[in-house]
């Protein structure tokens, strides 16, 4: 059974992690953060797709003095990336930024990490220690043991920030091997009680990051390790809150919409595949516990999904809406979708009574 390693609470600005807070869904922008207007666009989109946390890297100069902007326009907490000028940590946080990462890796002398973590402790914000395989610090870039080196070069900034009475922290040790991640934060989270932020970095494309990311962060959360996680895919950001999403939800950690869908085979009397994926595209950003089956077999299909709460089976003259694998309503093909998604918004109004629909569920549509 999920037990949760209990963690110090966090605020990223008004999200919580860490303690019972629920595990919070993060992602990056890849936009030019210079441009602020853009920037602020993605941040939206992220927000729409449930992104919780944002961050967004800051190179030069002309990034820092957008995120004023940014912050001011976004829905959702900004995390600024730092690597190599502290200057650009201090622009951050004067920005208004409501927590900075850092690479012990890549940051410079302690002197001037020494002027970030002041200037973060004024502000009331806090720091992830965030160290990546590909970046440790010199003096740990020869050990055999990854994970461990990955490990000490985290805790001896840990161990300095504690010198400075900074505690406010949030901690991350990420590689992109699954192995090293997952051994790596295994032992972290037993040397420390401040919240982790889980990721497997550069994981890959779409199909190869989500299998990494799945198992990696799979098998800390199932573990009990983690507060927070972020998706690392090569594609479009949206698709990193989805995957998380899905990982959260898969586990119990999360609610949210349960799609169950039949395989394909030969039995198929419609386009399953392309019915799963309609249905999945309008319903995936519903955050209320929802078991939706969706089949391609109308003889075996309510029986195959007997514990969905509703669900639809097509056939090669129309459809079969069934409620907990009952028989409930027949329908047309050509009205297949439009009356099941209908079913499906009254069936929240009635089961659940509530307004927390996502925006194409609204009372007002």
């Amino acid at each position: 059974m999920y037990r949760r390693k209990k963690k110090r609470e966090v605020f990223i600005g008004s999200v919580a992690i860490g303690g019972e807070n629920p595990i919070a869904v993060q992602s990056m922008t890849n936009t030019d953060t210079s441009n602020a207007q853009a920037t602020v666009k993605q941040i939206r989109k992220l927000y729409e797709a449930g992104c919780e946390i944002v961050r967004v890297s800051i190179p030069d100069e002309a990034s820092a003095r957008a995120l004023e902007e940014i912050k001011k326009a976004s829905p959702i907490p900004v995390v600024a990336d730092i690597h190599f000028n502290y200057k650009l940590a201090i622009a951050s946080i004067e920005a208004g930024v409501d927590k900075v990462r850092i690479n012990p890796g890549t940051l410079g002398r302690v002197e001037e990490v020494r002027e970030v973590v002041m200037k973060a402790k004024k502000a009331d914000i806090p720091i992830r220690i965030g160290v990546n395989a590909g970046s440790l610090p010199k003096k740990f870039r020869k050990r055999k043991n990854l994970p461990r080196a990955m490990v000490q070069a985290v805790l001896d900034y840990v161990n300095l920030f504690e010198e400075w009475s900074f505690r406010n922290l949030v901690l991350s040790v990420k590689a992109s091997s699954v192995e090293e991640t997952v051994s790596a934060y295994r032992l972290l989270s037993k040397k420390t009680d401040y919240p982790l932020h889980l990721g497997v970095t550069e994981a890959g494309p779409l199909v190869v990051g989500t299998v990494k990311s799945s198992l990696g962060i799979g098998i800390l959360l199932s573990e009990g390790i983690g507060d927070t996680i972020r998706v690392s895919l090569t594609d479009e950001p949206t698709r990193e809150i989805e995957v998380g999403w899905e990982i959260l939800k898969a586990l119990g950690l999360r609610e949210g919409l349960d799609l169950i869908s039949c395989p394909t085979c030969a039995r198929c009397e419609i386009d399953v595949v392309a019915l799963s994926q309609k249905v999945y595209e309008e319903l995936k950003g519903l955050r209320l516990p929802l078991k939706v089956a969706v089949m391609g077999c109308v003889v075996n299909g309510p029986g195959e999904a007997r514990e969905a709460d509703i669900g639809v089976a097509g056939g090669k003259t129309g459809g079969v809406i069934f409620k907990k694998g009952k028989p409930y309503k027949k329908v047309s093909s050509s009205d297949l979708l439009s009356q099941f998604l209908a079913e499906v918004k009254a069936f929240l109004n009635f089961k659940l009574n509530t307004s927390s629909f996502p925006h194409h569920f609204s009372k007002e549509n």
